[in-house]
């Protein structure tokens, strides 16, 4: 899987949730990058380890509300909070798991994933930043582009207007040089 393939909004809100794990200080955070083929309805797992059950449920918390602050975007659903040992919240193109140490240790997400590429938020953050500077590129360019067109737009307009004065000119000039029918032979 390419950056290309997923959307740039994802990968944004992906990014806002890492952060928010490393704020409220989640240990060992890793985004996976799931393989389009073996992904089925998501395209990354961000997975971070708590050291309490009310570290844990904080971590969920914030990611939720900065979420729902910055980008107006809700959970699908949430299991777990209650326990606080393994919570998981879907956002449909991102799973984020909320892990205590022990049980992360235990279930070993990353091990079942294994075709997934295993990110930290700063080579996530890296790799959004190339992306969104490569179209921002892109957009200069195509606007420049434009611009440059635009400009040479009015003096083909003015090559235009010159062509069809020339044309015009000498039809105005064969009418002038018509000669009028005689009057005389009325008379």
């Amino acid at each position: 899987m390419t950056i290309n393939d997923t959307p740039q909004q994802t990968r944004i809100l992906v990014q806002a949730a890492a952060q928010a794990c490393e704020d409220k200080k989640g240990e060992d955070t890793r985004i996976l990058e799931l393989d389009s083929i073996d992904a089925g309805l998501s395209d990354f797992f961000l997975v971070t380890s708590a050291t309490n059950n009310r570290q844990s449920i904080a971590i969920a918390d914030e990611i939720e509300q900065r979420l729902k602050k910055e980008f107006g975007t809700f959970p699908h659903s949430v299991e777990g909070r209650r326990q606080g040992d393994w919570i998981l919240m879907d956002y449909v193109d991102f799973v984020v798991h909320v892990f205590l140490a022990e049980r992360r240790a235990f279930y070993d997400i990353e091990r079942l994933r294994k075709s997934a590429r295993p990110l930290t938020p700063a080579e996530f953050d890296a790799e959004l930043k190339a992306e969104l500077a490569t179209k921002t590129l892109a957009v200069r360019d195509k606007a420049k582009t434009k611009s440059a067109s635009e400009k040479a737009a009015p003096a083909a307009k003015v090559k235009k207007a010159a062509k069809k004065t020339a044309l015009r000119k000498p039809a105005a000039k064969k009418a002038a040089v018509k000669k009028p029918r005689a009057a005389s032979t009325r008379a």
